[in-house]
């Protein structure tokens, strides 16, 4: 709390500073001749005058749901090392800089995907070319002796992803078993986070009554370069989704995926849109391609870990309270690219040799990271300040787990 008290000082101090500084002092420009300048759109030069200032600056640390994407793109046209220091400010005022959770993701339905994303090996347009091949669901044994593995090595959210268009496309039995799937792994004390694609509303609250913690469903991209990633489906299915798991009071997770091909402007345009949801997602995961033999996408390199940082601080300056997850793609950062992510605001990761079908870090690579950054483990259920009244007001009832008494009691325990 002391450290957060100082953050905050220091954002109040950010302000004061910007509404007196000259335009060159504030770093109000673009990041022309840089990588993160490309395709990027110049910042607007504000007039002269304090009242011209940008009024993101004015309101730096502000948790809000009106961002303009001129705002957005002011922010992540920043220059790199301000950046990261506004970011970092607005992290210690809402968040323990040094807690950062550590979540397994484990494929409980592999391949055989009827959808197109272009980045993704286990779509059935492109099996043969990837060498993925359709697997069943898995048994509830196997799940739950993988969650007791994850839980014993440190993790403290299970996510399950399956490789559905949504459970409408497999029948009642199989989401069924994913219920038992859920229920078992939050009798373990862990969060619970599943993906499975698309949902109605009677399986949304057929999954909060589960116990589920989280529902993951990414954007990916902007919505103008989103046809360029797949066309099974659209942006506005996605962001339906993203409602209806709102409405049945599961936090939501939502981010996306950088190095698929696009301009800097379509990470301005997939920021903006989390950042001016209804209710900003409980986390954002921020991932970088991985890309795959066989794949659409299996030519492009991957962002640099500026990028990643640059992108990770911008999340965390438009999303204060918001976990923002540095997700696939970590096997190409340094230990100094991810030092500077969690400076810029990253307070989550995916452990774990494997994310769905692609490889990631080893457990002893980041146990070594965690110790050389003096970082900490953040227990599961602590409360998620970020999200929606609907979501916030299950946790405290306990079926959702975040809030329930015996969550906060477990996470007082683990702290």
């Amino acid at each position: 709390m002391q450290v957060q008290r100082h953050a905050r000082a220091a954002v109040r101090a950010l302000c004061s500073r910007w509404q007196t500084g000259t335009p060159a002092q504030l770093g109000l420009r673009g990041v022309a001749g840089s990588s993160a300048g490309r395709n990027a759109e110049p910042a607007p030069q504000p007039e002269s005058g304090p009242s011209a200032l940008p009024d993101w600056r004015s309101r730096l640390g502000v948790v809000r749901t009106d961002w303009s994407r001129e705002e957005v793109g002011e922010v992540y046209n920043t220059p790199l090392l301000d950046l990261v220091h506004t970011a970092a400010v607005v992290h210690r005022a809402n968040n323990d800089p040094a807690m950062v959770q550590r979540c397994t993701l484990l494929s409980i339905k592999t391949g055989g995907c009827p959808e197109t994303c272009n980045y993704c090996s286990q779509s059935s347009s492109w099996s043969k070319e990837t060498g993925t091949k359709a697997e069943k669901l898995m048994d509830l044994d196997a799940v739950y002796e993988a969650a007791v593995r994850a839980k014993e090595a440190g993790s403290t959210r299970f996510c399950m992803g399956a490789a559905w268009r949504g459970p409408s496309q497999v029948g009642p039995r199989q989401f069924q078993r994913v219920l038992e799937m859920v229920r078992g792994i939050r009798g373990l004390g862990m969060e619970v986070c599943t993906t499975l694609g698309m949902l109605t509303p009677d399986q949304a609250a057929a999954l909060r009554e589960a116990g589920l913690t989280a529902y993951n469903h990414n954007l990916d991209t902007s919505r103008e370069y989103y046809g360029k990633v797949t066309t099974s489906r659209s942006y506005q299915d996605r962001l339906d989704t993203i409602d209806t798991v709102r409405q049945a009071g599961i936090s939501v997770c939502a981010g996306g995926i950088i190095g698929l091909g696009e301009a800097h402007l379509d990470r301005v345009g997939l920021l903006h849109q989390l950042a001016t949801l209804p209710a900003h997602p409980e986390s954002v995961p921020i991932n970088a391609l991985v890309a795959v033999a066989g794949t659409p996408f299996a030519g492009h390199a991957p962002p640099s870990g500026l990028d990643m940082v640059r992108c990770v601080a911008t999340a965390r300056v438009l999303m204060p309270r918001t976990v923002v997850r540095l997700s696939a793609g970590r096997l190409t950062l340094s230990f100094a690219d991810q030092a500077l992510c969690f400076l810029a605001g990253a307070n989550s990761i995916f452990d774990g040799d494997k994310l769905l079908t692609t490889p990631n870090n080893d457990r002893g690579e980041d146990e070594q990271l965690f110790d050389l950054l003096g970082l900490k483990s953040r227990p599961a259920f602590l409360p998620y300040a970020s999200g929606a009244a609907s979501s916030a007001a299950f946790q405290e009832a306990g079926a959702g787990g975040c809030g329930s008494a015996a969550a906060t009691q477990q996470a007082s325990a683990t702290a």
